[in-house]
């Protein structure tokens, strides 16, 4: 057996190849070309390869995956928090990967399947888009209060005679916003068609749907992230990877809890935040609505709304573990 560490970077990644026993067998940095990959590695076999999971990961992960070699891909925080060092090069980066494989010590990240991948990413997606067709709203209705100039019809301003309105202005700057605005909704709504095309494939989305607040696009955004529910041996682990866990100082016997983590998935805990407001609202009598107004009475709805979030992921969870429908209890 093997093992290697790899230091990812742009245009180069900085490799050590050592032995079972530590002894080095190979190392140097090498362009990060599919072709200088498959030839600095050719020849290894029963080898294992770490990296740290970053934005470019993927590609590396597939492309030695498919070379026959097993691949982990290490935390980058639980890493940096082990091996966190005073001096710190490439080599000893990379060497230090190798090293906590080899003992294995390395502190891992899940890669999904590359089916659950491309759903992240489409859903991802889609929130960018939704969210930078919010940021081009605001700036519209900015410059209109800079002019002072007001709509004065009931309906919306991003609509029909609304958009007509803002069209014969013949304001430079809300023109081009306009024009913005109008490519990132039709996007947007080419990735909605998308979306909804996706949904009739997974049972899981089906019966996420069936709690009120969570749509297919609330449904797939929690299925990519979470995926496979038995990766998490309870359902605490699932809340920390929500970052829906409150940080904890303890020294003796006193126990402090603080705010929670906001580490892991922040695309689950926002979603999540997000289905409990609708579903509060349209779901009076569930637990999830119950122990929501318990909180808000204490604490205020903010903190309710977070605490009711971790209520809906442990209802999900055992609905996906189980593959059974939301009942409502209370």
């Amino acid at each position: 057996m093997e093992y290697a560490g790899l230091d990812l970077h742009k245009s180069f990644c900085q490799t050590t190849i050592c032995t079972k026993e530590g002894e080095l067998i190979k190392e140097g940095r090498i362009k990060t070309e599919a072709k200088d990959i498959e030839e600095f590695f050719s020849g290894l076999e029963d080898l294992t390869i770490a990296f740290e999971a970053s934005g470019n990961y993927e590609y590396f992960y597939d492309l030695l995956e498919g070379l026959g070699h097993k691949v982990v891909l290490a935390h980058p925080l639980k890493t940096k928090m082990i091996a966190e060092a005073k001096i710190k090069t490439d080599k000893i980066d990379a060497k230090t990967l190798a090293e906590l494989l080899r003992g294995g010590f390395l502190p891992t990240s899940y890669v999904p399947p590359k089916e659950v991948r491309a759903l992240r990413h489409l859903v991802r997606h889609r929130i960018f888009l939704g969210r930078y067709r919010g940021i081009i709203k605001n700036q519209i209705k900015t410059e209109l209060r800079r002019r002072n100039l007001k709509y004065q019809d009931g309906a919306g301003i991003f609509m029909g005679k609304g958009k007509k309105w803002l069209c014969n202005l013949k304001n430079p700057v809300l023109d081009s916003y306009l024009a913005i605005y109008e490519a990132v909704d039709r996007e947007l709504k080419n990735a909605e068609r998308e979306i909804e095309k996706a949904g009739k494939e997974y049972v899981e989305v089906k019966l996420m749907t069936g709690i009120k607040g969570i749509g297919v696009y609330s449904a797939l955004i929690i299925y990519s992230e979470i995926e496979d529910c038995s990766r998490f041996s309870n359902e605490e682990k699932a809340f920390s990877y929500a970052g829906l866990v409150p940080r904890v100082h303890q020294s003796g016997n006193t126990s402090y809890y603080g705010r929670i983590t906001k580490e892991g998935s922040k695309y689950l805990r926002w979603i999540l935040v997000e289905a409990v407001r609708v579903h509060v609202q349209w779901c009076p009598n569930s637990k999830i609505t119950q122990h929501y107004n318990k909180i808000k009475k204490k604490k205020g709805a903010n903190i309710a709304a977070t605490a009711a979030a971790r209520k809906l992921l442990q209802v999900i969870y055992h609905m996906l573990k189980n593959k059974e429908e939301f009942r409502i209890e209370g």
